[in-house]
Parts: C-alpha cells; sequence; structure tokens
C-alpha cells in the first residue's frame, strides 16, 4: 500500500521566483523523509487576497505506508 502528498509551490513563498535550486531543495527534503517525487504540475495557484491566482507547481509524491 501507498500513501500520497501534494505540495503546493507557490512562487511568492519563494522570493518572486522558483529557481532550479530552491525546486531541488525541496524535493531533496522529501526524499530524505522517505518521499519518491512522481510528477509535476503548471498550476494556477489562488492568492489569499483577491481573485487573480499565483502560478505555481503542484508536487506529486508518493511513499510505502509504513
Amino acid at each position: 500500500m501507498y500513501e500520497y502528498k501534494c505540495v503546493e509551490m507557490r512562487s511568492k513563498i519563494f522570493g518572486g521566483a522558483l529557481s532550479g535550486d530552491k525546486l531541488e531543495k525541496v524535493l531533496n527534503e522529501h526524499a530524505a523523509q522517505g518521499w519518491q517525487f512522481k510528477t509535476m504540475s503548471a498550476v494556477d495557484v489562488k492568492g489569499r487576497i483577491g481573485p487573480g491566482g499565483t502560478d505555481g507547481l503542484l508536487l506529486t509524491f508518493e511513499r510505502e505506508k509504513k
């Protein structure tokens, strides 16, 4: 059996730009916890204020249930 985890990455959280280094850090942090990266999708993540969205990424991870 497996469990899944989805992580939203908004560009605003990372100072306005998503770089390869920042993405690599997030991937390695999850890998250290036993999560295997499965997919990445570009998404329009809704902001807290206003009707507009913020460009971001949705990362999906998988690991065996313990």
